[in-house]
């Protein structure tokens, strides 16, 4: 069964481009637009399984999409498109349950398996974004942290509470403090009050 698809983009060679692409790889491409407006409007009509949104667009840009979906419970999942690597709009994109992000230097060889992973479920964000921040940050928590560690330095970015965490882990609360003075002795940060939330929300884009 074919994937629908609704397509953005306001540059005409590119959405071309990227039309024949997707439809020479037996995609259905239901509807495209050339601003933000457009394709939410597209978007909230035809409910496709996903729409590939170029970040930047008039109108309205493809987070602020994003944003407007989310706010309006669509269930379509967005990849966008960029040549932006900052770290903040990568972690926006995270906020608004974005389902991929890619690199439009690298968008054609990743799109089909980043399509492909969407569909069965699953999140897909490039591996070119902050690779050097990505491999020095895995190798420093990799040599550092266990596995269950990794995992509740996630839920703290996330925003969750020692409380939250053991009920969402079915441990006890005194179990995530601990392991939370272990992350924070491993890591080598300050013993202050919060010194953990805020290395983890900061890093945030590249601990995923």
């Amino acid at each position: 069964m074919k994937i629908d698809l609704i397509i953005a983009d306001d540059h005409p060679l590119l959405l071309k481009g990227l039309r024949d692409f997707l439809e020479e790889n037996n995609f259905n491409i239901i509807a495209q637009a050339n601003n933000g407006r457009s394709a939410l409007e597209l978007i909230e009509k035809h409910k496709p399984s996903i729409a590939i949104l170029d970040l930047e667009m008039p109108e309205m840009t493809g987070l602020e999409v994003a944003a407007e979906c989310k706010l309006r419970k669509i269930q379509s999942k967005i990849i966008l498109l960029t040549l932006h690597k900052e770290i903040y709009i990568y972690q926006q994109a995270k906020t608004l349950n974005i389902s991929g992000y890619l690199l439009k230097d690298f968008a054609i060889e990743e799109l089909i398996n980043c399509i492909n992973k969407i569909n069965k479920g699953e999140d897909y964000f490039s591996g070119k974004l902050f690779p050097e921040e990505r491999n020095q940050l895995d190798s420093k928590m990799n040599e550092k942290l266990t596995p269950s560690e990794v995992k509740i330095l996630k839920l703290i970015a996330d925003g969750l509470s020692s409380k939250e965490i053991a009920n969402k882990l079915f441990i006890a609360e005194r179990t995530v403090d601990k392991h939370r003075s272990n992350i924070i002795y491993k890591l080598n940060l300050d013993k202050k009050h919060n010194s953990l939330l805020i290395w983890a929300q900061n890093n945030k884009g590249i601990i995923f």
